[in-house]
């Protein structure tokens, strides 16, 4: 069996995973980037195809013939068509909850950054503290969590396990999913968007990008928020129409915005989120920890395995 891993750097940028675990299951061919364009002449005799980022069209599939099985090497499939490969008969799958507890921890790394302003205070210590006329020496207001309401939107794996942090901090949790009458969990609130914004002090966001709710953190959604409320957006990029979340920021309309993820990954120069004020971005790191990439090694290692056995898991399509 001929494996093709499109954008083997994505799981292994620091080479620091062992991916000799694909060998055992079958001929395998990595390639660390491949520009569209080279996707059909690197991929046209596999018959196992990895990718996390490579776009997997309709077009392309079509010209790839000895192609049965799509292993996506994320959560989110939208870099497939996946409609265009179950005509061809094509299995996709996925890899789910590898990333869970280290896109949550980052959430709260980014909450933190608002409220202990570590950065901050560390920044020329050296220079600043010996200088200082007094023992102690802050730049702005340090915020207690305990007592502060945080508002998911998004209540699957990751969402739930924000939510526990959050409640180990003290804090009172409001939630969103789709049916709102199923998979509560104790302690939690489930409710309406509308709400969420209007009483939150931090509002994380950890639901899948759809057409229904693209661009929903708006000039209107942000108009319903508070003015010390802060924005954390770990999920999805598309979840936000930017130049609104930008004038808001640079208005003063909300206190900040913690950003693992934007709309164009890498954004172009002139994203208007790169110079807003009070505006903390990461590169889309969170889902990146070591332990994170080890489990989504394994979970796409135990995905071909089981389409080998004939009795394929974590299907898409």
């Amino acid at each position: 069996m001929k494996i093709v891993y499109l954008d083997a750097h994505t799981i292994d940028i620091l080479g620091d995973l062992d991916l000799s675990v694909l060998n055992d299951l079958g001929e395998v061919t990595l390639y660390d980037r491949t520009p569209k364009e080279q996707i059909i002449e690197r991929a046209k005799d596999a018959e196992v195809i990895l990718t996390n980022k490579c776009p997997l069209d309709k077009d392309t599939i079509s010209q790839l013939p000895d192609l049965k099985y799509i292993g996506v090497t994320a959560t989110g499939y939208n870099i497939v068509d996946v409609a265009a490969a179950k005509e061809q008969g094509i299995i996709v799958t996925n890899v789910r909850g590898y990333s869970s507890a280290s896109v949550a921890q980052l959430t709260f790394a980014l909450l933190l950054s608002f409220t202990n302003r570590v950065a901050q205070h560390a920044n020329n210590i050296d220079q600043t503290w010996p200088s200082s006329a007094d023992w102690c020496f802050y730049h702005s207001p340090l915020i207690e969590l305990e007592g502060k309401t945080l508002g998911i939107v998004g209540f699957g794996d990751i969402g739930k396990k924000v939510a526990g942090i959050a409640l180990g901090f003290g804090m009172k949790v409001l939630a969103n999913k789709r049916d709102l009458t199923k998979g509560g969990m104790e302690g939690v609130e489930l409710c309406e968007v509308e709400k969420i914004l209007k009483e939150s002090d931090f509002l994380t966001l950890h639901c899948p990008l759809t057409t229904a709710n693209q661009g929903f953190i708006n000039q209107a959604s942000i108009g319903l928020m508070k003015p010390n409320a802060v924005l954390i957006n770990t999920s999805r990029g598309g979840l936000i129409n930017e130049p609104d979340l930008a004038h808001a920021l640079n208005a003063g309309q909300i206190a900040g915005a913690g950003l693992d993820v934007l709309s164009t990954e890498p954004p172009a120069h002139d994203n208007p989120l790169l110079k807003a004020q009070n505006c903390i971005i990461t590169p889309h790191i969170a889902w990146a920890g070591v332990d994170a990439r080890k489990a989504l090694l394994n979970g796409i290692a135990n995905n071909i395995a089981a389409y080998q056995k004939g009795q394929p898991v974590n299907v898409v399509s």
